[in-house]
């Protein structure tokens, strides 16, 4: 290709904001990220933002590059033919080629009086309207966290740290994710917090009202603010502009994250289904996928064959209030192992962790291509190369 190439970054999470770093690799490039947001919103502190110990918040000036335009508004549909992003504020823009980040949110819940009554926590404005509602509260009122992963577990320490009186509903096992040993660990925390867990398919909800919560096992509990942190769902951006996705709406992509309808479109993040076979939400996730996003445009632009996806993990850190945290190690395919941290060293190092991002982003702004990762997934290639068998073997 000749002369400018012009990107549009749809989504300023940590996968966009990434990839738009990244791609003014190239001096031909211009990169536009359109965001519905002025600031970029720290995801992973969004509990704290509740619990009213950090803002959440960071100024897209210390983390963006120079080159990258940067356009507040919502995107509201993409025109493949026409290669044109179009916004609610009544304005287009158009593109060579656009990456798909518009990362995750809250599911809508089907529990009856959920989606009226009770509180999620995935959004910036969720966060903030459940922070007025805590203070408006009495410091006796019965708090109730519905979901026992990361966000709820991290949600209920938070709240119960600061004296309020919390009940975590679990329905199910207390942080699915982790191994026995890394879970006992968990527990203990809470306990020693004074958080209420109740677990099993008896502590399942079966229906939200204004004071108290239903249970599957038949018992109310009173709940003067219920926080629902139970589930994900994305942004349904993808399918209304007629773009294939997976059954939860997430842009379905080869393995270089290459949408399977249009080469110019490439996804990255939670908003990304790459061979059908999505990997766990999160910004250890993001990050990799935004640069790797980033890389796939590249290699378009120069005419040379992106890569596929590698991206390996290595566990998951729970913070269980300020003073302390868990942190689960994992096999690089994402299965956790009897390994772990807790306590104050885990929390130093959730801590680091959580800054560690925000630098990060900060200096692929800097110094475009930077940012690297270690972790390799072979039973995700494994897996993939089974799938191509069994296809050859059924034709």
């Amino acid at each position: 290709m000749t002369g400018k190439t012009d990107v549009v970054v749809v989504g300023g999470g940590y996968a966009g904001v990434l990839a738009a770093n990244r791609l003014t690799r190239r001096a031909d490039v211009t990169v536009t990220l359109i965001n519905p947001r002025p600031g970029f919103v720290e995801r992973i502190r969004l509990h704290q933002l509740v619990g009213g110990s950090h803002k959440a918040v960071v100024d897209y000036r210390e983390i963006l590059g120079e080159r990258v335009r940067l356009v507040v508004d919502t995107a509201t549909r993409i025109d493949a033919a026409e290669r044109r992003v179009s916004s609610a504020s009544g304005g287009a823009v158009g593109y060579d080629y656009l990456v798909y980040a518009v990362g995750s949110g809250s599911a809508e819940p089907s529990v009856p009086g959920a989606a009226d009554l009770a509180f999620p926590i995935a959004t910036l404005e969720e966060a903030q309207r459940l922070r007025s509602v805590l203070d408006a509260a009495p410091a006796t009122a019965a708090v109730t966290v519905v979901g026992a992963g990361a966000t709820g577990i991290e949600t209920a320490a938070e709240l119960a740290e600061q004296g309020r009186r919390v009940t975590l509903l679990c329905g199910g096992a207390l942080g699915p994710y982790l191994h026995p040993r890394g879970r006992r660990s968990v527990a203990a925390r809470l306990a020693k917090l004074g958080v209420t867990v109740l677990e099993g398919p008896e502590s399942k909800v079966t229906a939200v009202t204004r004071d108290a919560v239903r249970l599957s096992g038949g018992h109310t509990l009173s709940s003067a603010v219920t926080i629902w942190t139970a589930g994900f769902g994305v942004p349904d951006l993808a399918a209304r502009s007629g773009l294939s996705t997976d059954a939860v709406g997430r842009l379905l992509t080869d393995e270089t994250l290459t949408s399977v309808d249009d080469e110019r479109i490439v996804a990255a993040g939670d908003s990304a289904a790459p061979s059908g076979l999505p990997l766990r939400m999160s910004c250890q996730t993001a990050r990799p996928l935004g640069a790797h996003a980033a890389d796939t445009v590249l290699a378009r632009i120069t005419g040379a064959q992106p890569a596929a996806i590698d991206v390996g993990f290595f566990g998951q850190c729970i913070g269980l209030g300020r003073r302390a945290a868990t942190v689960q190690i994992a096999s690089r395919d994402d299965v956790a192992n009897g390994f772990y941290l807790g306590g104050r060293l885990a929390a130093k190092i959730k801590e680091f962790a959580c800054a560690n991002v925000v630098k990060e982003l900060a200096n692929e702004a800097r110094e475009p291509g930077s940012f690297t990762w270690g972790f390799t997934n072979d039973k995700r290639r494994e897996l993939l190369q089974a799938r191509r068998s069994e296809a050859l073997t059924a034709r």
